[in-house]
């Protein structure tokens, strides 16, 4: 990996986008940021401004497989979403099954209130799934 380049991971939602950012050495995640999927053309477009203010090569999109492995629609969805972007970007798909769970729990540990405002898990989630893949890579 390209040590100056950042990953973005994606935590795609019907409603929001849950994003975590690398730093630019591909350590740790560095900051998050939430997208309001008001449209889809929107929402890449704000995907993309990411990717060029951060230098990002790598797009880490989070995948919600069925839990015997197999795409499920939400998944297919989330494929067919992000798919304007690909040949632009290097794209990994990651296994993001449970994360949103995941990420309620380690809120509700560190007694965040995110009933009212779901899109601390999506940024929870994001942070999970870049974690994850960043632990993997070391």
């Amino acid at each position: 990996m390209d040590k100056l380049n950042r990953i973005i991971a994606l935590d795609i939602g019907d409603k929001r986008i849950g994003v975590a950012f690398s730093d630019p050495f591909g350590l740790f995640v560095s900051q998050t940021a939430l997208i309001l999927r008001n449209t889809d053309k929107a929402a890449l477009d704000e995907i993309e401004n990411y990717c060029k203010t951060y230098n990002v090569q790598k797009i880490l999109v989070g995948v919600p497989y069925n839990m015997d492995g197999t795409l499920g629609f939400q998944a297919k969805k989330n494929l067919d979403f992000i798919s304007p972007l690909k040949g632009k970007y290097e794209m990994i798909y990651w296994d993001e099954r449970l994360t949103s769970f995941q990420a309620e729990e380690i809120l509700k540990k560190q007694k965040v209130k995110y009933t009212k405002n779901k899109g601390l898990v999506d940024i929870k989630s994001a942070c999970i799934i870049l974690e994850d893949y960043l632990g993997e890579q070391k």
